[in-house]
This record gives C-alpha cells, structure tokens and sequence, in this order.
C-alpha cells in the first residue's frame, strides 16, 4: 500500500525546521538543499511545499503570520478581561520565548529581503495593515470597546486611531530592539514595558472622557 502522508503534519514540521536555519544561516544560507537535509528527504520531496529559495521564504513568511494569527484569534475567543487580552495580542508580536524569537527573526528578514525580492511583496503589502489591525484590536481591548472585525476598519473616534497609529509604532520599535538587542531585554521586562505603555494608553483615554 502506498505511505499515507501527513501534509498538515509534515508542514509543521518543516516549518520549524525552515525557520531554524533561517534564524541560524540567515537568509542567504536558507536553502532548499539545507531543509532537504534536515529533513532527511530528497529535494525533490520538497516539491509539494517550496521548490526554490523564493517560495522556501514564501512558505517560512506565510507560517509565521498563520501562527501569530491562530494564537491572536485564541485571545479574541478567550473570556479574558480586556487589559490582558490587549496584553497578550501585543506579547504574541514579541521573541518572547525561543518560538516567538525564531518567528520574529524569520519575519524580520523576509519583510527586508521583500524590498529586493518581488516574490515576497504580498508579504510586503499586507505586514502593514495587519500589524495595523492588531494593534487597534489592543486599543479596543484596552478601553472595553467593539472589536473591529476586518483589517482597514478604523475607529471613528480620531483619539482612538492616533492611539493605534502611536501603538504601532511603539510595538515596532519594541519588537526591532528586542530582537537585535535580546540580551538587554529579559522576557519579565518586555513584558512590563507593554504593561506600562497599556496603563499610559488608557489613563490618556480616560483623562479626555468626561466622568
């Protein structure tokens, strides 16, 4: 009888291990002879996923954002109250463990070789408003508002889209610095400072609301 694979399966598999030697090798030393290697089969074998460098990155860019989303949509499901699910949305955007690290180093590298590399300009085109989206999930979250339910849907309070586009900035500058500089950040500390910054967001927010 023929083997029966596994596809869903084997995907997560080579996933870990694409994003392993990306965060290794870099870019660059990512190949498809690599992960053919790790993975104890032919290149050929690869060929139902990725038959070349590009579509490796491709498949490593679209796993990442699959994974951030899986766990963002089991907070959203969550009965949690909204300070810690806006917590929790923003840690999942941070290398705060070895898999978020890996993540965050395999999304870094494609989103700059994006600008070099059509092949990743969806990628390119859609990190933005994604990014976007989350954060104004964590802004409603933080003030017990709605959620917006589709990327590009913004608040019709202007107070509340600078709070996201200010957010946005702060978990972008957040997530390069902790993930180039990761010894001066302790996960405890990364999360304190989204702690802090969520306080910030919504003492502001309340301060312009009349009691």
């Amino acid at each position: 009888m023929p083997k029966i694979v596994d596809h869903e399966q084997r995907r997560e598999e080579l996933t870990r291990i694409v994003w392993r030697i990306i965060s290794r090798d870099g870019i660059e030393g990512a190949t498809v002879r690599k992960v053919a290697e790790a993975a104890g089969v032919s290149v050929g074998g690869l060929r139902h996923y990725f038959d070349n460098q590009r579509g490796l990155l491709s498949f490593a860019a679209h796993a990442v954002a699959r994974s951030v989303a899986k766990r963002i949509t089991g907070h959203l499901d969550a009965d949690l109250p909204g300070m810690q699910r806006a917590q929790l949305i923003l840690e999942d955007l941070l290398p705060l463990d070895d898999n978020r690290r890996v993540e965050v180093n395999v999304w870094l590298a494609c989103l700059m070789r994006s600008h070099v590399d059509e092949s990743l300009a969806e990628l390119r085109d859609t990190s933005w408003p994604g990014e976007r989206h989350i954060c104004r999930l964590a802004i409603a979250s933080c003030h017990g508002l709605p959620l917006p339910d589709r990327v590009g849907q913004e608040f019709a309070d202007t107070e509340l889209e600078g709070q996201t586009a200010r957010l946005h900035v702060f978990v972008d500058g957040l997530t390069l610095q902790t993930a180039t500089f990761p010894h001066n950040f302790t996960p405890q500390a990364i999360r304190r400072i989204v702690h802090d910054e969520l306080r910030l967001i919504e003492a502001q927010f309340k301060s312009l609301r009349p009691s």
